[in-house]
């Protein structure tokens, strides 16, 4: 899909509210299928709310599971509310929603407040959406843009302050770059998208960025905007700006930068970032059906993108009302399912996630109880 189509299916409001159901008998465990549909022999169904909060990243992949969930389920009212990724997890571990949506996984301070929200369970952080984060750019007349990761360090430490700078130039012989200044931005708000970017700073490029990586910006520079939509906003509205979101969200009239990675420049697209999630690792030490992931951001792989988020959905293991357990898990099952990923991937141009990943999730949700 390319940007225009996708960012239609943008809400005009933040807060989101969806129409979905889960079927389950009253008295048997409940499964459901990739299309959404449930397989229990009951006749009954479960109904009421069940509330998420966080990521804003998610915001198209989660409008676009509720419409295929909805087709099949149209009992349970589900709200996702994009406050962003620390902001979700915050309500989370309060008790106040059942499902959080965040860019990065939980602190090991977080998974021990999360016990007690948890019924006595853990916290699960389930890897459901792959995206590459976009370096975009309002540059009137230049579309191709390639930068090495210590010039793009530079950029955003405000060492970099004009777009003839002679590293800018470096990286893209042959292209007319004007002496427009730069304005770097970045989120104002805790952001997941923020950590991750700061992490692939901090490894790619050690010797510049030398803060370690953050949900909130750690260092003193640039212009803050709230938000995924508040960072788009401000590049559309400032020539000469920079800055980073995930890429789903990039409108038209914004460039994106190519990242040097070995002797290449790698864009942002799907098939890139599940290029890295393949050759990374699980984080060691973490709670039974916990699936947080070690993305490898020094990579030289070719074609492999590094400036790429997992977003997790984060459930527990235990709920203390039975009925929104099933309905989390019965959501949580077709969000990661073949159909549901394939969907959010034409939608929002995620990466769909792979069945090895797809299996250790299922082993997850299967615990939730």
């Amino acid at each position: 899909m390319n940007r225009t189509l996708r960012r239609a299916a943008l809400p005009a409001a933040l807060a989101l509210s969806f129409g979905l159901a889960a079927c389950s008998g009253s008295n048997e465990e409940t499964t459901t299928s990739g299309s959404g549909s449930s397989e229990s022999s009951s006749s009954s169904s479960l109904s009421g709310s069940l509330s998420g909060a966080g990521a804003s990243t998610q915001t198209v992949a989660q409008q676009t599971w509720a419409a295929g969930f909805q087709e099949a389920n149209p009992d349970v009212t589900v709200n996702y509310d994009p406050v962003g990724s620390g902001g979700g997890r915050e309500q989370f571990l309060s008790g106040g929603v059942p499902f959080a949506g965040s860019d990065a996984y939980l602190k090991d301070e977080e998974l021990a407040t999360a016990q007690e929200r948890c019924n006595g369970g853990n916290a699960i952080d389930l890897p459901v959406y792959v995206s590459p984060i976009a370096i975009a750019y309002n540059l009137p007349g230049v579309t191709d843009l390639k930068l090495a990761p210590d010039t793009i360090a530079k950029i955003f430490l405000g060492q970099i302050t004009t777009w003839n700078d002679p590293a800018i130039a470096a990286d893209n012989a042959g292209v007319t770059l004007p002496a427009t200044p730069i304005t770097p931005v970045h989120r104002s708000d805790d952001s997941g998208t923020t950590d991750n970017f700061t992490d692939y700073l901090h490894t790619a490029a050690p010797t510049v960025w030398t803060a370690e990586p953050d949900g909130v910006w750690p260092v003193q520079s640039g212009e803050a905007a709230q938000g995924t939509s508040g960072v788009i906003q401000a590049l559309q509205g400032g020539e000469g700006t920079i800055g980073y979101a995930d890429e789903s969200q990039v409108t038209d009239e914004l460039g994106t930068v190519q990242v040097k990675v070995g002797e290449s420049y790698v864009g942002p697209t799907a098939e890139a970032a599940a290029a890295v999630v393949d050759a990374s690792t699980e984080v060691e030490g973490r709670p039974e059906g916990d699936i947080a992931i070690e993305l490898d951001r020094a990579t030289t792989t070719a074609g492999a993108y590094p400036v790429v988020l997992i977003s997790y959905a984060i459930a527990c293991s235990s709920y203390e009302d039975a009925a929104e357990g099933e309905m989390v898990k019965a959501y949580m099952t077709y969000i990661t399912s073949e159909d549901g990923q394939q969907a959010a991937a034409e939608q929002a141009g995620s990466a769909p996630i792979s069945e090895d990943l797809r299996s250790k999730i299922k082993t997850s949700l299967d615990m939730i109880k």
